[in-house]
């Protein structure tokens, strides 16, 4: 059972003033040394080898009360200042376990992200789920901050049996991205403690270009292509298949999906469709712009625009051709195309459909 969680959203933290000082090799080995202990993962439980606890400036200075109140009652032999300072260090050691406990067997979860365009703060969402008892809320995890390096953070107040959350990320330009590891760390249950783990949940995600409005432009690449046809839209036929719909009384009882009428879904005809016109391109070279990011831009404008219209094309950057098609899937590896474009050659891989030419 999910449980809806409130959620804070609180300033834009600043990097550390102390990170300056530290050398990049101490921070590579500590981050080789991170991925060896908490490796990435999908799905992460924090257990005692991945939650880290030290005491936080509260409870240094509670520690120290603790001090002064002892040396305070042995030297004046006052058993009741000892007897005090006893009390706050019994409190002190207990906050350690329950401090350990807020996180420990927390399950974290990526979900895979919505689509997202340069310029635009990014939404990870996570779930997280606990083995709390309904009947226990003792067992919850409590006061929860979530949080990418130097990103602002979310706090979840009560996470029960399972919650969802969204870790956002300030805007990035387009290209693969990985946002890095999420620091899930709690102050519960008074602040002596803070106890934290670096989560990394393997998430890759492509952000799209940012869209511009523009003339949409479609071009032939050469002659070789040449047909019967003129303009690339779809029209009934008998080539392609493009979905279902309802059986109207009278049609071919060939064209009825009878696996989906066994399953109860009611009767439905298969239909198809073939192009009409002879195949168009979206072409790099023949898009206006005074930059190369303008002219993606203008191109993933572009894309969005046809494949709302359903309409046949291709894209053609330089010597990255996708062949043309229509449909969700389409556009989305036009749009995948286009924010890889010119990137590391480690980056630049749509997952199907592109072609190099020769």
């Amino acid at each position: 059972m999910k449980k809806s969680v409130n959620t804070e959203a609180h300033y834009q933290p600043k990097p550390k003033w102390y990170t300056r000082f530290i050398p990049q090799r101490i921070k590579q080995r500590w981050g080789r040394w991170l991925n060896k202990r908490i490796p990435p993962n999908k799905q992460v439980t924090l257990t005692h080898k991945s939650i880290f606890i030290l005491p936080s400036g509260f409870g240094i200075a509670w520690f120290m009360l603790i001090g002064v109140l002892y040396l305070f009652g042995t030297n004046y032999q006052n058993n009741l200042v000892i007897g005090l300072s006893l009390l706050l260090a019994s409190l002190l050691h207990t906050c350690i376990i329950y401090s350990y406990k807020n996180l420990a067997g927390l399950t974290l979860t990526s979900q895979t992200p919505p689509e997202t365009q340069a310029n635009q703060s990014i939404a990870f969402p996570v779930t997280l789920t606990s083995k709390a008892k309904p009947d226990n809320k003792h067992t919850s995890h409590q006061q929860i901050c979530l949080n990418f390096a130097e990103q602002r953070h979310v706090r979840l107040t009560d996470i029960g049996e399972s919650s969802q959350s969204s870790i956002t990320f300030t805007p990035q330009e387009r290209g693969r991205f990985n946002p890095g590891r999420i620091k899930v760390s709690s102050n519960f249950p008074l602040g002596l403690f803070r106890t934290w783990s670096y989560v990394d949940l393997d998430v890759h995600h492509i952000i799209y270009a940012e869209p511009k409005t523009s003339q949409v432009s479609l071009t032939g690449l050469d002659d070789d292509n040449s047909s019967e046809f003129e303009h690339g839209k779809l029209q009934s036929g008998v080539d392609d298949y493009k979905g279902l719909k309802t059986y109207i009384e009278g049609e071919s009882l060939k064209q009825v999906a009878w696996k989906q009428w066994a399953q109860g879904r009611g009767m439905l005809t298969k239909e198809f469709a073939q192009p009409e016109g002879k195949p168009v391109w979206l072409s790099l070279d023949d898009t206006d712009g005074n930059s190369l990011e303008q002219k993606l831009s203008k191109l993933a404008w572009q894309v969005n625009v046809l494949s709302q219209g359903q309409q046949v094309f291709g894209l053609a950057l330089k010597q990255q051709v996708i062949e043309q098609n229509s449909g969700e899937i389409h556009r989305k590896q036009c749009q995948q195309l286009i924010a890889l474009y010119g990137k590391k050659i480690t980056d630049a891989t749509v997952e199907t459909g592109v072609n190099d030419e020769k």
